[in-house]
């Protein structure tokens, strides 16, 4: 078994028959396969500015306190999860 260690030593191939044959002799070889794995890094963020009506932002923190949170972590979190369900509600179809 051969070991690919640069993407550059792939082929571009014909079609999927010639593929199949040159991973039959081929792999990747585990660095490669590691250097591209993506890990997130917890610094990555963008710095935003909200306004928000005073009278809103002291229930949004008092919440927040009766949870143990921090505000801003649970408005991350309350974002996230409006976003992945306006997401499925797209990849559905329904409005």
């Amino acid at each position: 078994m051969n070991s690919v260690t640069n993407w550059s030593q792939i082929p571009a191939f014909a079609d999927e028959l010639s593929e199949a044959r040159f991973w039959d002799e081929h792999e990747l070889d585990a660095r490669l396969m590691q250097a591209c794995v993506h890990e997130p890094d917890s610094r990555e963020s963008t710095t935003i500015t909200l306004r928000f009506d005073p009278r809103m932002l002291s229930r949004i923190k008092r919440v927040a306190r009766s949870r143990y949170l921090n505000y801003q972590s649970m408005m991350k979190q309350w974002l996230a999860e409006r976003l992945e369900e306006e997401i499925r509600r797209q990849d559905t179809g329904a409005r």
